[in-house]
């Protein structure tokens, strides 16, 4: 059953956050500057504390990650609810040309975690605001290692998931940025929305010799590009179409001059499942495949596969009640269903096994950019519509808020 919003609790929460936007777009931008990877973050850590600092929120920092929990406590007993910000950067190098750039090499947010930070800061600094209101309380957790480590399983082992009364989260929301969509608008679905992302390393091994005389060796280049391609055969003649998978081979490496045949050679990637039946049976395909054509050739091949996040699967219960929130805050216009889901993966996924909830996708494409023209998420160019962040921000505050106020 859905649970409409409460009458006028969304009152100015949009207005307030747009005039909030100055500070937001000053934190990401200065988040922006000096990129941090993996799990240990104290630049940004730091920069996270002290913009919640004055907000009388209880603030606890990580053990073994950067991570930063705040807890806001409402006047009155209620549920916990938890809002999610990841806050690590990728290892690439900015081409943006922006006069807020990453000032260090190799190192970029070029998957928005910079504007999910800002917009959970603006979202922390609204709710502060309404705490006469409250009957529950929220969490805030901003969270490092999200594109490598599983930050998110880190601060669940660490306890952001508890709560001092037993009785745990309740709910959980998170929201993810987009270069692909109109800047301000809200995407969601009930169901797997993020992918599963498992890793694949192959090594054929053959044996070495000249480049004259491939008669008397056995090549492995030829045969890890043909593997590269019978994988993606395996996959559209295996998987389901209504049940995808997505396999990249993002890597291939064999020998060190043109003149000698390698010993060895090395294909690298990923693929992508949303149920738990395409994932087994794209890793069994890969190990079937990779062995048969290497053996078809003489040679023989190592397969390993590593297992990375689960899939991002949003309660339909939860999903329904935020789409009803976002339409409330933001009008029908600006709220769209995903048609499909993104197969890109994100460790948000952990939390939600654990909590219902649900993970949005917001759109900030720039003005006057084309869906096709944008770079995506990922991209050593992708920009974003920082005026986004005020939506953002006030639907983090508006899903708290429809979960903890008293009905």
């Amino acid at each position: 059953m859905r649970v409409a919003p409460v009458a006028g609790a969304f009152e100015g929460l949009l207005a307030e956050a747009r005039a909030a936007l100055p500070g937001m777009v000053a934190l990401r931008r200065s988040i922006h500057r000096f990129p941090e990877l993996g799990r240990h973050l104290p630049r940004t850590q730091q920069a996270v504390l002290e913009a919640l600092g004055g907000l009388g929120l209880d603030l606890v920092t990580g053990s073994h990650l950067s991570s930063v929990t705040a807890t806001l406590e409402g006047a009155r007993p209620g549920p916990t609810v938890l809002l999610r910000a990841d806050m690590d950067a990728l290892p690439l190098d900015e081409q943006t040309g922006l006069d807020f750039a990453s000032r260090l090499p190799g190192a970029m947010h070029a998957c928005g975690h910079d504007a999910h930070t800002a917009m959970l800061v603006g979202a922390a600094r609204l709710l502060a605001a309404r705490r006469p209101l409250l009957a529950g309380s929220v969490v805030f957790m901003f969270q490092p290692s999200e594109e490598s480590g599983g930050g998110a399983l880190h601060m669940i082992d660490e306890g952001v998931l508890e709560t001092a009364d037993g009785t745990g989260v309740a709910a959980a929301f998170a929201l993810h940025i987009t270069s692909c969509f109109d800047s301000g608008t809200v995407h969601l679905r009930p169901g797997p929305a993020f992918a599963a992302s498992d890793g694949l390393h192959v090594t054929v091994r053959g044996r070495g010799g000249h480049a004259a005389t491939p008669h008397r060796a056995l090549d492995p280049v030829p045969v890890a590009c043909e593997l590269v391609q019978a994988l993606q055969s395996m996959v559209t003649r295996t998987v389901d179409v209504f049940d995808p998978a997505v396999l990249t081979v993002a890597s291939v490496h064999a020998g060190t001059t043109a003149n000698v045949i390698p010993e060895t050679a090395e294909i690298r990637g990923t693929f992508r499942t949303l149920s738990p039946t395409a994932r087994q049976l794209v890793r069994d395909g890969i190990t079937r495949v990779a062995h048969h054509v290497a053996a078809a050739h003489g040679m023989r091949a190592d397969v390993g596969l590593t297992e990375g996040y689960p899939p991002v699967v949003n309660d339909p219960l939860s999903t329904a009640a935020l789409r009803d929130t976002a339409t409330a805050l933001l009008g029908p216009d600006r709220v769209h269903d995903l048609v499909a889901p993104f197969m890109g993966a994100e460790d948000f996924s952990y939390v939600l096994q654990r909590v219902p909830g649900v993970m949005a996708i917001l759109g900030a494409r720039p003005p006057g950019i084309t869906p096709s023209e944008a770079p995506d998420l990922h991209c050593d160019r992708v920009v974003f519509d920082e005026d986004a962040l005020a939506t953002g921000a006030a639907l983090h505050a508006a899903a708290a808020l429809q979960a903890v106020l008293p009905r």
